[in-house]
């Protein structure tokens, strides 16, 4: 399968022309923070490389043999709203499935359930991290993607029960817990159903050391990243052309390989040369952010 540039969902880089996610942050700062068992905040606009940049953290954990490293998509818990009982179940739910499909433990798979009926949905997150860190041989580096997606009760209960545990870290808690969203922890401002008084999610999750930003790719990114192209298809672009297109995007990813992947679009017949770059970006086009706001290219 030929590679192209991705706008839809985390990056593969055996099927996209991709950057490497670890470098997109400060890899040193981030083990830094893992080695002093420190929990904090992964944080960025959508379509910037999160996700991306979360499994790559993971990968390179896991394959570096200290922890056991494990990423949660938790934004199925959204639907559940105020209903804490709903929203933690699906957290809960959600963790002890990927450790039995991504790490091939069915340690919590098998005990999720058991323990959320025991204690109940205002402790039983707590407890099965316990017992996941408890019964770990290597400490727990944690990566929930999509934590601002739950609201009110429900984001609550998830922040109160981690920070509940924090103080049992490494042994009996995870070593490290990582949140990721759109949002600063600090941003968050929750509106329990039961009084309607605001809680911020800064004083919900006291515990945060630091929060990181992902930011968007410079110029030198975006001609790396146009240069794979090149190199598997041979199509040339203009040194004027990344200037061009970072000026045009700002380096915002999503549009960087939109405005890429359009490129892509053109089919040809053996042996037509390519569309020139230059002549395809100084066309009237329009693209869109991620979250849908035309933008226009002149």
């Amino acid at each position: 399968m030929d590679k192209f540039f991705n706008t839809a969902g985390p990056n593969k880089p055996e099927m996209h022309y991709t950057l490497d996610p670890l470098h997109r942050w400060d890899l040193e700062e981030v083990l830094t923070l893992i080695r002093q068992n420190k929990y904090f905040v992964l944080h960025a606009p959508r379509q910037t490389g999160k996700t991306t940049s979360m499994l790559a953290l993971r990968d390179y954990l896991n394959d570096q043999g200290e922890y056991i490293a494990l990423y949660t998509n938790i934004e199925p818990a959204q639907v559940a709203r105020e209903d804490v009982e709903l929203g933690i179940r699906a957290v809960m739910g959600a963790i002890a499935s990927r450790l039995k499909w991504d790490a091939k433990s069915s340690l919590l798979y098998d005990e999720w359930t058991n323990i959320l009926h025991k204690f109940g949905a205002e402790q039983a997150l707590n407890e099965m991290l316990s017992f996941w860190a408890a019964n770990s041989s290597k400490p727990i580096v944690l990566l929930l993607d999509e934590v601002d997606a739950l609201v009110g009760d429900t984001l609550i209960s998830l922040l109160r029960q981690i920070r509940a545990g924090y103080n049992n870290r490494p042994a009996g808690f995870p070593a490290t817990i990582v949140l990721c969203g759109v949002r600063d922890v600090r941003d968050y401002r929750i509106l329990p159903d039961k009084n309607k008084a605001v809680i911020t999610g800064g004083s919900a999750f006291n515990i945060k050391a630091q929060s990181l930003r992902l930011g968007n790719f410079n110029q030198i990114d975006v001609r790396q990243l146009y240069s794979q192209h090149t190199e598997v298809t041979g199509q040339i672009f203009e040194d004027d052309i990344f200037e061009l297109v970072y000026d045009f995007t700002g380096g915002q990813p999503w549009l960087v390989n939109a405005l890429a992947g359009g490129l892509q679009q053109f089919e040809r017949k053996p042996g037509q040369k390519p569309p020139s770059p230059g002549l395809f970006f100084n066309k009237p086009k329009k693209a869109s952010s991620s979250e849908g706001t035309p933008i226009w290219i002149n």
